[in-house]
This record gives structure tokens, C-alpha cells and sequence, in this order.
């Protein structure tokens, strides 16, 4: 799990309403997220059950199906 330190923003009521974080921790959060999009994709990738290519002919195919270079 990620640690950050964060700052919690209450309304006048005392409700919790916000939070503030350093730019680094959120970094890392987004980050974290990225990376667990990425398992996602490739479970559900690997549960379809499709053809499975090396990423060098998935990239050519791109180029030339989209016109254009990763």
C-alpha cells in the first residue's frame, strides 16, 4: 500500500470535504494507479483468451493500421 500524508479540509459543519496532498504523494498515487490499470487490462487480455504476439509485431501493426509511429 501507498503511504502519503494527507490533510483533511472540513466544511463549517466539521464534515470532512476535501483532501490535500504534496505533489510527490499524489505522483505516487497516480502512478500506483497506472500500474494496476495495466494488471487489469492484462487479466482481462489474458481471460479473452486471443492470440497472443510479440510486442514488436503488436506495435508494426498499429503503425500501419493507425498511419503512425509509437
Amino acid at each position: 500500500m501507498i503511504k502519503v500524508k494527507e490533510k483533511i479540509v472540513v466544511d463549517e459543519k466539521g464534515k470532512k470535504s476535501s483532501v490535500i496532498l504534496d505533489i510527490k504523494d499524489y505522483k505516487k498515487l497516480i502512478d500506483y494507479i497506472e500500474d494496476l490499470e495495466d494488471v487489469v487490462a492484462y487479466d482481462r487480455a489474458k481471460k479473452a483468451g486471443g492470440k497472443i504476439i510479440p510486442f514488436e509485431l503488436a506495435v508494426k501493426e498499429i503503425e500501419k493500421k493507425y498511419g503512425t509511429s509509437l
